[in-house]
Formats: C-alpha cells, structure tokens, sequence
C-alpha cells in the first residue's frame, strides 16, 4: 500500500526519462536529484546503457531495488503504461512532470491512475507538476533552477514556484517542502495537507490556488492542519474577469468568491491579497503574539510615516488606539507637547532608543491597546541595531504583538533580518505593516471559531422528516422543479421556522372566508403551479379590495394550475431580510443571508452545519446587525433571528434532495416571521451516502445509543461535542494518576488547549465516543473513546478512557465495540493503538477482543485489530 509519507525520506528514487541531453527537463532533473547521495537513484531509459557514467535501465522492472519514489519525465503519450509498471514494481509515489497531454490521453492517463491506485495503492502527484523538494533531507524532484534551503515554512503553488522560492530565498526564508500538484488526477491539496500535518519540519503552510478540486476533503484536512499550525492562501480571481480566466484554464465551473472566503474564514485559514503578504504572514502567524483586538498603535520618530499607517488601518477596517494610560511623563515619552490621546504618537526626530522603549512600554501596559507598530527612520538620536534589540528584548516578555517598520536600505534591511529571525514582523513600509497587523487579528478571529465553546442548543429534531422525505422524493420522481407553497410551508413548521399568518386556499370557493381568517391587511399571492410565470402578487389593505382580487383569483384559477396563497403583511418598522440555501459548484450546499433589497453581492456567507456560535458570526457581517445588539428588545430579536439561522441549517442538511430554498424573514421587535418562501428540487438525489450535498460532516447522531452499566445505571453513549469541554474537564480532574499515566503515557500537564482540541474535530477523519451518566440532576463523563482515520493508509488509531470508579463494568469493551463499528463504516483494514506494556487489564481487554499485542521499545505496546473479512 502506497503512501506519501514515504516521499518524506525514500529509500530510492527512479527518473523515468533521465538522459544527458543539455537543457532538457530529464537532464535538470537528473542534476537535481544527484545533489544528494544519501538514497540510490535509479536513471531509466530504455534507449540508454548508462547516463553521465552511471548504469541506465529500460524500466521500472529492471531496476534492482524496490523504488519508493519514480519521477517521469516521458512523452505524454507513453505516461499511462509507465504508470501501470509502477504499479506493478511495487512504487509508492509517483511524480509526472510530464505535460502537452491531449484531451483523449489525459482521459487515459486519468482511468489508468485510478485504476493503479485501487489495485496497488500507489500515490500519484501530476500530470503537468513542476515537482516536490524537500530541503531537510536534500530530495529535489523537480525542474526548477532553484534549491531553496531548509526552513520551516511549506509552499503549494501549481505556478509561480520558482518565483516564490527565489523571493523567499532573497528573504533568507527557508522551506520544509515545496509541492506543485499539476491536474492533480490523484494527490490533492486535501491530501498533501494530511501529509503535512505530521511533518515535523512543517510550522506554516502557504498556499497559492486557483481552484480547490477536492472540497470536502480540503475542508477537512485544512481544519485539521489549522488546529495546530496556521494556513495562509493567496486566491486569485475576486473580479469577473480573473474568475474566468481561471475557469477556461481550469475547464469548469469555479466557486464563489465569496464563498471562498466563507470557507477559509471557517476553517481558520488567512486568505492574503498579493504574494508579499504569504511570507509576513507565514512568519508571524506560527507565534503566541496574535492580538486579540483591531486597536493598533502607533509609535513613530516621523510624523509623515504615522499618518501613513493610520490612513491604511482606517480604510481596512482597524482601529487607532485611544492611550488612556494616566502613567504618561511627556518629557521622557511623547512629544510634542500638543500630542493627543487618540493620534499615533508622534515622538519627534531626536527621539532615542530610551524613548522608544519607555513609550513602547506605556502602550504595552495599556488596556486600550491590543497591539503596537514601532515605526523607525534613520536619525542619530537612536541607533538601528540598539532599538532592534531593545525591541527584541520586549517582545519576549509581553503576549501583545509587537510589529516594526524599519524604513531605509541596507542598515533597515539589516534591521529588519534581525528582527525576523527573533519573529518579530518586520516591514520596510507602514503600509505593509498595518496589512499585515489586521491579517494576524482576522487569523486569531479564524482560529476562534475553530476553538470556540457554543452553547449547548436544545434540538428537539423534525417530528415529520420522514413524511415530508417521502413528499420530496415524490415530487421529484413527478420530475417538478419546485414544491407546492403548502409543503413548502410544511417544512418551515415542522423545522420550528415560525411564519407570517399563511393560508393556501385549495378551493376557490373558500377565498373570501380565508380572508376574514388571516385578517388584512394582507397579500394574496397566485402562483402558477407550472412553467416559468411570475406569480402575481395583490396587496389587500381594506375590505373595498377583496372584491377585486377574488375576482382576479377566479379569473386566473379557471384558465390555468395555480395555487393561492395569503399572507398576513409583515409589521410596518420590521427589518427585511433574506435567507437563502444554494447549490456552488465546489462547495456545494452554501447558506446567505442578505438585505432583503440588493444583488447576493451583498450577502454573508456560511456553510451547514450551523451552531450557536457560527450563527451569530454569520449575522455579524448583516447590516442590521449593529442595530439589533445595542438595546435589549434588538438582542432579543438578535436571539431569535440565530435560533431561525439554525433551525433553516438543520433543514438544508436534512435534505439533500432541495437545489435551493429561499425565504424572507422579517425582524421585527417581538419575533421573527418568515414569508415568502420558494424551494427548488434537486432533478435526481443521491442516497447513497448520509450528506451527499455538505463539505462539512454534520454531528454524526446515528452513533448516539444508550447502554447499561451492571448495576443498571444507564449510560449515554454518543460523538463528542465542542461544548463537553468542561465536562471533560471535570472527568481529567477526578483521574488517578495512574488512569491519566495509561491514557497520556506520563503527560501530567492536561492542558485547556489539548482538551479543547479533543472537542472540535472533523468527523469525517475523527471520532470520539463520551460516555455519559447523570447523578443527582447532572451529566457526567465517565469514560470515552477516540478513533483517527489516517486517509489512504486503510488504518485507524484508537485511545480508550475510563473513569477510576467504573473500572471492571465492561464499559471499555463496550467503547471499544462502538470504535470497531465505526471502523468497518468508514471500511478500515485495521485498527491499532499503543498501551504501556504495564497496563496489563488493558492488554487482556485487547486480546479477549481479538487483538494482537506486539512489545515494541520503550515499555509501551501495539495492539492491532485486522477488520479484513
């Protein structure tokens, strides 16, 4: 079985199209790859008996060893045969930097690859791939003309490669592994984000992308990989004209622009605007000294320079920050004496190095200032190296982010090495600094609403799912486009969405009675029930209407299919809102929330599922918003336009048969009612997995199930959720040592970051079981169990927890059954884990189950599970 964590150090490597030729790419990237000689590298050509003095061979099969690694460069055409011996010789990666493929042989090329990999599992990185380097263990399997030097920051960029690399090396940045995926037929972004996330090397990853291929498994690796490293992404194509560049030259449809940045925002990544900004990002962001707040100030010996950067953090959303300190000796501090609070301290031309740091201390210690810039000219009063290590110096004993613009040429280049190399953001202009300050605020606001606590939302789940299923699917099997106004109805009640008061009038006759029900003023709606009319939409204010309309109603009912809908009119000073769930072409099932009057240009985007937390994150970006949260009657309504949010989540996830829904809402003082509301059917649904139309797994509540201790007491048993922080918190608390030795093999230190880590997850690649009991009216955690799928490898990792006190009550056993349950589902070969070689009730547990227990160093055991039927 092939994986890609053998790229990291292969045994050996084959160039398959190696030849001396000068200037081509087999000769540049047998140049490459010989600038190591720790691994044997194997030369195929089958019109060749040696290469530069080393022995040649015709292919893949002649060559002596088993070959980890295979690099071709051959003609397209003869790639998709080279790929099948690969297969064959037992390769694990394979990189095609071969290109010019034609449509019919990429089409081969493509079932070949897939083929490959189902029966060998080898991975494939290509077509069209400049190739991968890995500067720590001197592998450069490329073309390029560059040999970056060994650092900690990862880059993946289909094109400009060289580019970054050289302008990084300038910048005397150093990388763990540069990655150009080409078509990416196989290896995806997903997948070499997986393969990063275990890099020891790896602190940072860059990224630049034009499309995202996999969603879903993107979104789940990215979140992954954000948990404990940051991302940054340089995206082209926020205008029309790049979106449709990248889209010829993608050859399909692309998503959504601002869905993009929906996505990156919800999975903790840093979308930058210009190349520039991927390195001071990945620099900074790998650092406790993230702000928590948008007030920067500023401290400048140039007063031209302080004006410069206040422009830029007002025009991009940051605020100046008011000094309140009263602890402030001018003379020693700022100057001049006219100085205000709330200007950037302007501290004049002869301010020294003393200034510098006694007013550097002055904003550190101030509660209105959630980060500094220290903008430094060139002036005989303060020396550029005294203040870098002054500034260095500070920076270590406070957790507020310190930037600086070192403004100059050679000494502030200087400067600025020095200061980067103490990871210290260091920019030659305000500009760029500032930028660069509001990327780390929104990256700390990112990585929130990974780590964010909801609260805990009571769902009492759809009474009529399977009904209302079953209505669905018929009218799609009718092959109807949309769903009558009454089912449409029909799902917003049963999903708690309360409405304006609504009549469907199913019988002409009845109008006038239905009328006096719903009371004016109202809306009377006909709407035909087929072909692509407008419905017709009469507005009924005082009884001198009815007349009329019922007359209209009679009159277009008895010629054409149409259905009457009243609507009571919403309340005269409601806000109009509109809610909306569509299908994007990448990300599929996306949720928008815009002012009722104005283009989708305008909307806030998010992703299903929704909590409490990224509700109220998505009503953020809502024009109303700042209206509703500062009186008491607005947060009520605030409260229960999140409840509405949640509920229209649940009912897009539940259905993957509806293309799209909309609705409008309107906000008023006392409640939230929906109005109109149109649902579109999808022309064909997939059943063949839960949640075919979400990138994002749902809670996975299928796993929840109760069970009986032997004393009776019943236990819960169901996935983790974020908000079972504290009570897991509680659970580590009341834990023996010896219970907290077996599980974290000696790591005393159980910290709130490892707990929470433990609560968010990705359910698709992770799944933990809590068991639950409840005693005298609250909820315990008495044991739980966790599974990783590590992807591509056909394995899953398992850890188990019980609590002290119910030790020998068969409920390990019963936390391990559900993980293999789990597993079969998710259709793993095995499952391991590692138990301390002293924790004997656990090895015997794992052999009764049918484990196999194999000592390995260090006092500790791997217990293997083989689910292969």
């Amino acid at each position: 079985m092939g994986s890609l964590r053998e790229m990291l150090n292969p045994e050996s490597v084959a160039l398959i199209g190696a030849t001396e030729k000068e200037n081509s790419v087999g000769r540049t990237v047998l140049a490459n790859l010989s600038r190591t000689t720790n691994r044997p590298l194997y030369p195929v050509n089958p019109h060749r008996k040696t290469i530069l003095g080393v022995p040649c061979f015709p292919s893949i099969r002649d060559v002596p060893s088993r070959v980890s690694l295979a690099v071709i460069v051959t003609p397209a055409p003869t790639v998709p045969g080279i790929i099948e011996e690969c297969g064959e010789a037992g390769v694990s990666v394979a990189i095609i930097l071969s290109s010019d493929f034609k449509e019919a042989e990429i089409k081969e090329l493509t079932e070949k690859i897939l083929a490959v990999r189902k029966k060998f599992g080898m991975r494939t990185i290509g077509p069209n791939s400049l190739g991968v380097i890995l500067p720590h263990n001197g592998l450069n399997a490329t073309f390029l003309k560059t040999n970056p030097k060994p650092g900690n920051i990862a880059l993946i960029a289909p094109v400009l490669g060289d580019a970054i690399l050289d302008w990084g090396d300038t910048m005397g940045i150093g990388f763990s592994m540069f990655a150009s995926l080409g078509s990416r037929i196989d290896v995806g972004y997903g997948d070499l984000i997986d393969f990063l996330t275990y890099h020891y090397s790896t602190r940072s990853l860059m990224i630049y992308m034009e499309t995202v291929g996999d969603a879903k498994r993107f979104i789940s690796a990215a979140r992954g990989f954000a948990l404990s490293k940051p991302i940054v992404v340089l995206k082209p194509g926020r205008s029309k004209a790049g979106t449709s560049f990248i889209e010829r030259h993608a050859g399909k449809q692309t998503g959504n622009d601002h869905v993009y940045d929906a996505v990156f925002r919800r999975v903790g990544i840093v979308r930058v605007a210009e190349v520039m900004d991927l390195f001071n990002m990945a620099k900074v962001l790998d650092s406790r000294h993230l702000p928590r707040g948008p007030r920067l100030a500023v401290i400048t010996n140039a007063g031209d320079m302080g004006i410069m950067a206040t422009d830029t953090l007002t025009q991009l959303g940051g605020t100046l920050a008011t000094i309140s300190s009263s602890k402030i000796d001018k003379r020693d501090v700022f100057l001049p004496d006219q100085w205000r609070r709330d200007d950037p301290v302007d501290m004049g031309g002869e301010s020294d190095a003393r200034r510098y740091m006694n007013t550097l201390d002055v904003c550190l210690g101030d509660e209105g200032v959630d980060g500094i810039l220290v903008i430094y000219t060139p002036r005989v009063f303060a020396g550029a190296m005294d203040l870098a290590q002054a500034i260095i110096q500070k920076s270590r004993k406070t957790e507020k982010p310190i930037l600086v613009t070192w403004v100059g040429g050679a000494r502030a280049a200087e400067g600025r090495r020095i200061l980067l190399h103490n990871n210290i953001p260091a920019c030659a202009t305000p500009e760029e600094a500032v930028k660069t300050y509001l990327y780390m605020y929104r990256y700390h606001r990112n990585i929130q609403l990974i780590y964010e606590t909801p609260t805990e939302v009571i769902s009492t789940g759809a009474p009529l799912l399977n009904f209302l299923k079953t209505v669905v699917r018929k009218a799609i099997k009718e092959k109807k486009n949309t769903l009558t106004g009454q089912h449409a109805l029909d799902l917003l009640k049963n999903y708690r969405i309360r409405t304006l008061r609504t009549a469907i009038v199913t019988n002409i006759d009845s109008l006038r009675r239905e009328i006096q029900k719903v009371g004016l003023p109202l809306f009377l709606k006909i709407r035909p029930l087929h072909g692509e009319i407008e419905e017709q939409v009469i507005p009924l204010t005082v009884s001198e209407d009815v007349d009329d309309a019922c007359r209209k109603a009679r009159q277009r009912s008895s010629v054409e299919d149409v259905e009457i809908i009243l609507q009571k009119q919403p309340p005269p000073n409601a806000h109009r809102l509109k809610l909306e769930s569509r299908r994007d072409p990448e990300f599929l099932t996306v949720l928008a929330i815009s002012p009722g009057i104005g283009g989708s240009e305008d909307a806030c985007i998010g992703l299903p599922p929704l909590n409490q937390t990224l509700a109220r994150r998505l009503l953020e970006g809502v024009g109303i918003y700042p209206v509703l949260k500062n009186n008491y009657v607005g947060q009520q309504a605030l409260s229960r336009l999140e409840d509405t949010l949640l509920s229209f989540s649940n009912l897009v996830v539940d259905f993957s048969e509806i293309e799209s829904m909309e609705l409008v809402l309107w906000v008023g003082n006392s409640d939230v009612l929906a109005g109109d509301v149109r649902v579109t059917l999808a022309r064909a649904y997939d059943d063949s997995t839960l949640y075919p139309h979400l990138v994002i797994t749902p809670y996975p509540s299928h796993y929840v199930t109760t069970w009986n201790l032997p004393n009776g007491t019943e236990v819960l048993l169901r996935p983790i959720r974020p908000e079972d922080k504290l009570m897991s918190q509680e659970m580590l608390a009341t834990l023996s040592e010896e219970a907290l030795r077996n599980r974290y093999f000696g790591v005393r230190d159980i910290t709130d970051d490892l707990v929470l880590r433990s609560c968010n997850m990705d359910y698709d690649r992770e799944i933990a079981i809590l068991a639950e009991i409840r005693d005298g009216g609250k909820k315990w955690m008495i044991g739980g169990s966790r599974l990783i799928h590590h992807p591509d490898t056909g394995k899953g990792e398992f850890a188990i927890l019980v609590h002290d006190e119910y030790h020998g009550m068969g409920l390990g056993a019963k936390l391990i059954d559900i993980l293999i349950g789990i597993a079969q589902d998710k259709h793993l070969k095995e499952i391991e884990g590692l138990v301390l070689s002293e924790n004997e009730k656990m090895l015997g547990l794992c052999r009764k189950l049918g484990f196999q227990v194999k000592p390995e160093p260090d006092g500790v055991s791997k217990v293997i599970l083989s689910l292969d039927a």
